[in-house]
C-alpha cells in the first residue's frame, strides 16, 4: 500500500486528527494512538450511539487498524518511552490547545532536535499565534466564526442555523493530510522534516471560494437566500412535492434550464433562469414551487427519468448508506461481526487501501510498544504499576 512503513503517533482526538489519521492506516501506514492514561482515553470511545458490541460507531470509524498506546506524558519515564518511539516515528500529529505540548516536553522542537526527519503536525482551531490562539473551540465555533453559519440560513425563516455537518473539523483532517504528504515528499529531496500549524478556521475559509464574490467584489456581507448555493438561483434549490417530500434542482446551467422548462411546457420561463441569482428569479422559483407540489416524489422521479437535468430526491443518511450503489463502490464495510464502517474514498488502481476494520482495547499496545522502544521489563513492570502506561 502507499503508505506501508510509515509509522504515525497522533496525540490528537475527536475528528480532525483522528479521522486524517485512520485514512494513512487505510493506506497502510502503522499508526499509534496515544490515549491519555486518564481510564478513558480517546474520547469518542465513550461518546454517541453504540452497536449491540457497546462500541461507539464514531469511534470505530476513526480507530480502526491502529494501535493504542495509553500514557501519562506528565510521568519523566512514561515520556521518554514516548521520545523513543518519536524518534523513530515519521509523523506526530497533535490537536492540544496551542503551548500545551511544549509543557509536556513533546513539541515539536524536542523532537526534532532527536529526530530532524520528523513530520510533525499541530491541528488546533485558530493556529498555533494570533489575537484567538486560546480561543476554545470545536467545529461548530469554527463555522460560526468563519461565517457558514450565517450563511445556512433558512430560506423562508432567514434565520442561522448549525450546518449539517462538521465542515471545519473535516477541512482540517483533509488539509492536514494534504500538508503532511507534502512534506514527506519534500523530505526526500531535503532529509529534513518540518512543523505544519493547520487551523481549521483557515482551512474552512479556503474552501469558500465559491461563496466570497459579495464581499471581495462589493466589500458587503452576503445575503445567503439570493446566492445560488443556498437557493437564489431556481434551479439550484430544494422544492416539496405533494406527498411531503422535496426533491432538489442541483445544476444551474443553461441548458439544464431549457431541458426542464421545455418538458413542462414552460419554454417562455427560460428566460428568467438567465438572470442572475436573487429576486429576479423569483418568479420562476414560484412557478416550481406550485409545479412540483402538484404531484408526488415518485411521479418526478419517474418523470424526471427522461430529462436530461441535474436533481435529485432528498434522501436521509439511512437512504444513502441503504442504497445498493453506495456498497458498491466500498463505501459501506462490515467486518466479522456484522458491524458496519466508513469505507475508504481514497482509490487507487495499484496499491489500493486494504482497511483493518479490527479496534484497539484502550492502552491494548502499551506493553509491546515499550518493549519495541527498548525498555527494561522491570520499567515497564513500574510504568504498568502506577498507571502511566
Amino acid at each position: 500500500m502507499k503508505l506501508t512503513g510509515l509509522k504515525v503517533l497522533d496525540l490528537s482526538a475527536f475528528l480532525p486528527g483522528p479521522h486524517m489519521t485512520m485514512m494513512m492506516a487505510d493506506h497502510g501506514a502503522d499508526v499509534v494512538m496515544v490515549e491519555p492514561a486518564n481510564g478513558v482515553g480517546e474520547p469518542t470511545r465513550v461518546i454517541g450511539w453504540k452497536t449491540g458490541d457497546g462500541v461507539s460507531v464514531w469511534f470505530r470509524n476513526i480507530a480502526r487498524g491502529k494501535k493504542s498506546l495509553k500514557i501519562n506524558l506528565k510521568d519523566v519515564e512514561a515520556r521518554a518511552l514516548f521520545l523513543a518511539l518519536a524518534r523513530e516515528a515519521d509523523v506526530i500529529v497533535e490537536a492540544f490547545r496551542p503551548g500545551v505540548v511544549a509543557r509536556l516536553g513533546v513539541d515539536y522542537d524536542t523532537v526534532a532536535a532527536i529526530n530532524p526527519r520528523i513530520v510533525y503536525c499541530s491541528i488546533s482551531g485558530f493556529g498555533q499565534e494570533g489575537a484567538y490562539v486560546n480561543k476554545p473551540g470545536h467545529d461548530l465555533t469554527m463555522e460560526a466564526m468563519a461565517g457558514l453559519v450565517d450563511l445556512n440560513r433558512g430560506l423562508t425563516d432567514d434565520k442561522p442555523a448549525s450546518p449539517a455537518i462538521p465542515a471545519a473539523d473535516m477541512a482540517g483532517s483533509l488539509m492536514a493530510l494534504s500538508a503532511i504528504l507534502m512534506a514527506l515528499y519534500r523530505r526526500e529531496q531535503t532529509g529534513r522534516g518540518d512543523f505544519i500549524d493547520i487551523s481549521m478556521y483557515d482551512a474552512l475559509l479556503s474552501w469558500t471560494a465559491n461563496v466570497q464574490g459579495p464581499v471581495f467584489a462589493d466589500d458587503a456581507h452576503p445575503v445567503a437566500k439570493q446566492m445560488r448555493p443556498f437557493g437564489g438561483a431556481a434551479m439550484y434549490r430544494p422544492y416539496e412535492t405533494a406527498d411531503g417530500k422535496f426533491l432538489v434542482l442541483g445544476g444551474s446551467e443553461h441548458h439544464f434550464a431549457k431541458n426542464l422548462l421545455d418538458a413542462l411546457g414552460r419554454p417562455d420561463l427560460f428566460d428568467l433562469a438567465k438572470l442572475e441569482p436573487g429576486p429576479g428569479q423569483d418568479p420562476l422559483k414560484r412557478f416550481f414551487e406550485e409545479t412540483f407540489a402538484s404531484r408526488t416524489l415518485d411521479d418526478w422521479s419517474a418523470f424526471l427519468k427522461g430529462v436530461d437535468l441535474c436533481w435529485a430526491p432528498v434522501r436521509t443518511l439511512k437512504d444513502a448508506m441503504d442504497d445498493p450503489y453506495t456498497a458498491s463502490r466500498g463505501m459501506v464495510l462490515q467486518d466479522g461481526d456484522g458491524n458496519r464502517h466508513l469505507g475508504v474514498p481514497i482509490r487507487f488502481r495499484d496499491e489500493p487501501g486494504k482497511p483493518d476494520l479490527t479496534l484497539p482495547a484502550y492502552g491494548q499496545h502499551s506493553s509491546a510498544l515499550a518493549r519495541d522502544a527498548g525498555l527494561a521489563e522491570d520499567v515497564i513492570e513500574a510504568l504498568l504499576a502506577r498507571g502511566a502506561i
